[in-house]
């Protein structure tokens, strides 16, 4: 299934379920890590899952535009959690 990059950007997910697989996924990124790999292997295995996932349900068009944006995003802090010095 393709998509356009504004109906990838705009798939609506309930919030809950959200919540729930950020959950499941720093289990996962926790038990890795007491399993002695490295965080940043983790980290970099698990994004691309995610984008392969991304690409097999919207394509690569879609997925490539939504990543497109990432550096602005994560410029602005939306994936900081820690407090910025």
């Amino acid at each position: 299934m393709t998509a356009t990059a504004d109906s990838f950007i705009e798939v609506p997910a309930a919030e809950d379920e959200r919540r729930a697989a950020l959950a499941y996924v720093t289990e996962a990124f926790a038990e890795a890590i007491l399993a002695g790999i490295e965080s940043e292997s983790f980290a970099h295995a698990a994004l691309f899952a995610a984008l392969q996932e991304l690409v097999e349900t919207y394509g690569e068009e879609a997925v490539a535009a939504f990543a497109a944006r990432l550096p602005d995003r994560i410029k602005a802090g939306e994936f900081t959690v820690a407090v910025r010095h």
